[in-house]
């Protein structure tokens, strides 16, 4: 499907014109829940996970049967400022990885029943250093837009948005500094692992970037910042939204872009929870700016969506029990 926006602004349309919850669903499956055959509230948040993913899909009894899982990769400029452990050309050869099932993530998408899909965002020309202009040009930042939209498949009825790109937990701090506020050091983070001396450089790069881009929108900020990938999360996530298709967030990068969502349109993010609790510090700032408890807390620190990929056994499980479990009249047991 064609991205229905060609503009930052007409995409801000489209996300605050984008569809919201069914409420007779959400009722029928609260009703669903309370005669089921067991205590009220036994499930515990369980049984929250189930109303909300059968309020997004309209159906008070859904069944999850077409996760998707798509991976974005992109490389960035920035990294010329020697912010990483590792080098760029690590991004192509973890996407060949990927192409060849051989990732954490292909066996979690797997595991769990999801399609996985592979979007490398033209990986031999990295966004801009963000210390010296913008990491993308209007058009390119609307480009990776549209790129994660039109990676939805409009038949799922699930989604998780990974990533791949060395540098872009700079990036993402980035982002998340000038989206939340606060001051670089709040949000920057060891990444894949630099040593001392890589943290304060990483932080110095991002508290340059932000005093050369001193911007109020959101959408700008994730232009100014953000490389393709997080670009792409951002659209993909929006389409979901116009699917109405629930997302889980996998960690901070995920949840950096998602953040530009959040700020830019209130409720933008209602059709997504969290999936994990990540090791990157600034993880459970970001999860507590966006009103987000985590499904998971296991101190993973990969990206590729797979903190959020392993989430998706537990919202099965919760719809499992929902859907599957008989009700006192079915089960001919007494509630009273």
């Amino acid at each position: 499907m064609q991205a229905p926006f060609t503009t930052v602004s007409t995409f801000r349309d489209v996300l605050a014109g984008a569809p919201g919850p069914d409420a007779t669903a959400i009722t029928g499956a609260q009703d669903r829940n309370a005669q089921l055959t067991k205590p009220p509230g036994a499930l515990g948040r369980l049984e929250d996970l189930a109303i909300w993913y059968a309020g997004w899909r309209g159906d008070a009894q859904p069944q999850v049967t077409a996760p998707q899982v798509i991976i974005f990769a992109g490389n960035h400029g920035v990294c010329a400022q020697g912010v990483s452990a590792f080098p760029p050309e690590v991004t192509v050869q973890m996407v060949a990885n990927f192409e060849h099932g051989g990732a954490a993530i292909n066996q979690l998408s797997k595991a769990f029943g999801a399609k996985m899909d592979v979007y490398p965002l033209a990986l031999d020309t990295p966004t801009a250093d963000f210390t010296t202009t913008p990491a993308m040009t209007e058009d390119a930042f609307i480009e990776a837009l549209q790129t994660g939209w039109t990676a939805v498949d409009p038949d799922a009825d699930l989604l998780v948005t990974g990533e791949m790109g060395i540098g872009n937990t700079t990036s993402a701090a980035a982002v998340a500094a000038a989206v939340l506020g606060g001051e670089a050091a709040d949000w920057t983070g060891r990444g894949t692992g630099v040593d001392d001396a890589g943290l304060a450089r990483k932080t110095d790069v991002v508290a340059r970037g932000l005093a050369l881009h001193a911007t109020s929108d959101p959408l700008g900020a994730l232009r100014c910042f953000g490389g393709r990938e997080l670009a792409a999360m951002a659209g993909a996530i929006a389409a979901a939204r116009y699917h109405r298709i629930p997302v889980i967030l996998d960690g901070f990068i995920c949840c950096a872009a998602a953040a530009a969502l959040h700020k830019a349109v209130d409720g933008a993010l209602d059709h997504a929870v969290a999936g994990h609790l990540s090791a990157e510090g600034a993880h459970q700032r970001m999860l507590d700016a966006l009103g987000k408890e985590p499904l998971l807390r296991l101190g993973l620190r990969l990206g590729e969506g797979s903190g959020a990929a392993l989430a998706i056994g537990v919202l099965k499980g919760a719809i499992a029990c929902h859907s599957g479990m008989a009700t006192f009249a079915e089960a001919g047991v007494s509630d009273a």
